[in-house]
């Protein structure tokens, strides 16, 4: 049996996974990254990214300025019967699709030598103390040896079983659903409008193109059958909702869709795999998004192993990063989602926003990263 030898293995091609890889190849290391699919792909993802990346990204050549991005600066946000107040944003973001992003650091990460398998899955992944290596094993019967694994795949994955990760064998009432569209909606604002059930964004992105992408609710789509029917029954009792159904048009031949969104607390480091992304804690509504905090996840993951001395000190090191830069804005999220997908709850949340803004403005910039 042919066994590789690994210095860095990232699973997981998103934004986590390729965003080390190109720091990690120009640090000297030679890392090996494997994505189960093919890109360019879309990905369910709310697609409005924190400028508090924004320095970081420019610094480091991984921000698409040949690409014309919405600048955002707004905050709209609807309670379930679509009483709406708008405030501003302090950093402010932009809008780019993963379709897009992905495919080009992609693309960017082949020009820069880092070695990538896609359309392959990685079936077992087993830490052996006796050689301090992972075994691995991939969907083509291959095998290979790693000194460090980054986990970076997503929200939910069958390597989640493989790693007994507690969360994977707790029923989610939650699903995700993403559209691109062309409507009306102002290109500088992010909105987030409620449903009982659920909450819905909205923003701009590149190409004059809108994301829409709800968080709905795994019983309502078992009651009314189909997402179609439980848009028009639950979605669209919101007014401003059913204004953007009415007068978008959907560039999608279907909605793409994940089941079993968990946003329960995640380790970092779990079976000695670093945890990057949404692999290492999902992020609710107001924390400044996925995106970034994939991004910068995968920044912390990488000094930790240029700092560390030995796989304990790096793991020490990253555990400590990550606690210090998301474990409150996580907390904050969590609670602050009581108040979204009900009809009281958002009619509080709407009413904060509007009549307290000190409040708004606490919970924005709590739930926000600073810039890096």
């Amino acid at each position: 049996m042919n066994t590789q030898n690994r210095d860095v293995l990232i699973i997981g091609g998103g934004l986590a996974g390729l965003v080390s890889a190109l720091l990690l190849v120009r640090n000297g290391h030679q890392p090996l990254l494997i994505e189960k699919k093919a890109y360019p792909f879309h990905r369910v993802c709310g697609e409005y990214v924190s400028n508090e990346v924004l320095d970081f990204l420019k610094r480091n050549k991984l921000y698409p300025d040949h690409l014309d991005l919405p600048q955002i600066h707004r905050f709209q946000f609807s309670d379930t019967r679509g009483s709406a107040v708008s405030t501003a944003l302090d950093l402010g973001g932009f809008g780019i699709s993963r379709y897009v992003w992905d495919d080009w650091l992609y693309q960017k990460a082949q020009e820069e030598g880092v070695e990538l398998k896609t359309g392959i899955q990685v079936e077992e992944l087993e830490f052996d103390s006796e050689t301090d290596r992972f075994k691995v094993q991939l969907s083509d019967h291959s095998f290979l040896h790693a000194k460090i694994v980054l986990g970076a795949f997503g929200k939910r994955s069958k390597i989640d079983r493989t790693l007994n990760r507690p969360f994977f064998f707790e029923r989610s009432p939650y699903i995700g659903v993403k559209y691109h569209v062309h409507s009306d909606f102002a290109r500088d604002t992010v909105a987030l409008h409620n449903f009982e059930g659920g909450y819905c964004g909205i923003n701009a992105v590149e190409e004059g193109k809108f994301n829409l992408c709800y968080l709905g609710s795994r019983d309502q789509l078992r009651k009314f059958g189909s997402i179609e029917e439980m848009e028009k029954n639950v979605l669209r009792k919101n007014p401003i909702l059913n204004h953007i159904f009415e007068n978008s048009t959907f560039l999608f031949e279907k909605p793409e869709v994940i089941n079993e969104i968990n946003f329960e607390p995640k380790a970092p480091v779990e079976n000695h795999v670093l945890m990057i992304g949404d692999a290492a804690g999902l992020i609710t509504p107001l924390c400044g998004n996925g995106m970034a905090m994939a991004i910068h996840g995968a920044k912390l993951a990488v000094e930790a192993i240029q700092q560390g001395k030995n796989r304990l000190e790096i793991e020490q090191i990253y555990i400590r990063k990550w606690m210090d830069q998301f474990r409150f804005r996580l907390k904050v999220g969590r609670t602050v989602q009581r108040l979204f997908g009900s009809g009281q709850g958002s009619i509080i949340a709407r009413n904060l926003i509007q009549r307290v803004p000190f409040v708004s403005n606490l919970i924005i910039r709590n739930t926000h990263g600073k810039p890096f």
